[in-house]
Order: structure tokens, then sequence, then C-alpha cells
């Protein structure tokens, strides 16, 4: 019998989130994990995984195929990118390659990363002149809207979530592929050095400078996702839970 969630996230989202899903199903017990050792030590429970849904919501952690396996009501994965751009950082590498539209995907997790099928997505224009700050920001408020139109079906449905007619595309991109994109060469030129700067961040300035980068939240966005260390993450998901 299907009775409880396992939300794999970050502490800012985890409050917001388990009152949402409560409001749907006061009696859904929630489990929230946040690190590849929490989800290692709910193996030890395996009648509690039986009759569980894992959800996750942009995590850097890999969730080992074999808890997949023991979950008796699958598992869900919000990732920060449309299906065109699965795997790591995918809004640094959508802007690099001057994209004219991105999104936010859900869909079932398998055992190969951004592999599985899509149950939701949004999508949206990307404006000219956006910053990586800017589109990360407009991708979370996309993921914030997604997991609120998902989250009643995820806390009482026990029935897999419909799948929508959408595959999988493009390059899965990895974080080597990601750090080799921030290796800047030393005699690069100073227009590379200005595009990398307006594309990426203040990351780059720093390496181009040979001092410390500010101290990010490093996620499967990249290494900056938008207001992790802020409350205005918080005032996004409040805001599209609002306008829904």
């Amino acid at each position: 019998m299907f009775d409880t969630v396992i939300l794999l996230s970050s502490a800012l989202e985890r409050s917001i989130f388990m009152t949402v899903l409560s409001t749907h199903d006061p009696n859904l017990a929630i489990i929230p994990v946040e690190t590849l050792a929490d989800l290692n030590a709910l193996e030890l429970e395996p009648d509690a995984l039986a009759s569980a849904r894992l959800i996750a919501f942009v995590t850097g952690v890999i969730v080992p195929p074999r808890v997949l396996d023991q979950l008796g009501y699958g598992a869900y994965n919000f990732h920060p990118g449309p299906p065109t751009y699965p795997g790591w950082a995918p809004a640094h590498f959508a802007l690099r390659e001057r994209a004219a539209e991105f999104g936010a995907t859900a869909h079932v997790m398998v055992a190969r990363v951004d592999e599985g099928p899509i149950v939701g997505v949004e999508m949206f224009s990307i404006p000219p002149g956006t910053s990586m700050v800017c589109l990360e920001g407009m991708t979370y408020a996309r993921l914030a809207y997604l997991f609120w139109s998902l989250a009643s079906q995820l806390a009482t449905c026990s029935q897999p979530l419909a799948r929508l007619p959408l595959n999988w595309s493009g390059k899965k991109y990895t974080r080597r592929d990601y750090a080799a994109m921030c290796d800047i060469a030393p005699d690069a030129s100073r227009d590379e050095l200005d595009r990398r700067i307006k594309l990426f961040g203040d990351q780059h300035a720093s390496a181009a400078r040979n001092t410390p980068a500010p101290k990010r939240t490093n996620t499967r966005t990249g290494s900056l996702l938008f207001a992790a260390d802020s409350e205005r993450t918080r005032s996004r998901i409040a805001s599209a839970a609002r306008t829904t």
C-alpha cells in the first residue's frame, strides 16, 4: 500500500515541499533525505521502500539502481532543463549553444540518468541577452510550478503518472564536459573572457585572475544555481504556488 514519499532535495525546498505534499494527503509519511548516505540508510528498511515513492528535486545525488528497484511506487526526478538538454549543467550548455528556448522536465527515474519516461514539461523562450543567473532563475520557477502541478498525483495516486509522448534528445553532457567548458586557456582573448563572464558569471572572471571564486552551491544545474543561498528561492516556490 502506497503511504510514503521519500523526498530527495536540499534543505531549502524541504519544508515547503513537505507542506505541499501533506496538504494533498495529511496521512502521507514523508522521509526527507539529502545525501547518498541518507539513501543507503533506507536500504536497511526494505518494507518502507516497498510502500514508498521517491521524488528528487534538482539534486546531484545519483540514486543507486538497487534503491530504485526496491521502491514499490516508482521514482520521479525534476530536471533543471528541457528534454533536449539531459545531463549535467543544462543551462550552461544551452546558453553556450545559443538555444532559443529552455525548460524544466519531470521524468521517471531509471538506472541511467535522464533517460526515463517523461511525465511533465514546462518550456519557455530565452530572451536575448539572458545571463546564466537569470536563465537558472527562470528555470527554477518552472520547476517549482511543475512540482506544484504534479504534487497532488505524486502524493495521492498509487498508479504511475501518465507518460507524455516525448523523448529525450541531444547530447547528455557530463561533469567532465562542464569542466572542459570552464577551462580558460592562458592566451584566451579579451573577447573570449568577456563572453565567458557574460554567460557563466564571476567564476570565470576569478579563474582569469587566478583568484578564488565566490563559494556557490554546486548542484546539477552547475555552479550557479539561482539563489540557492538566499530567500529568493523560497519566495519563487511560494509565488508559483499562489499563482496556480
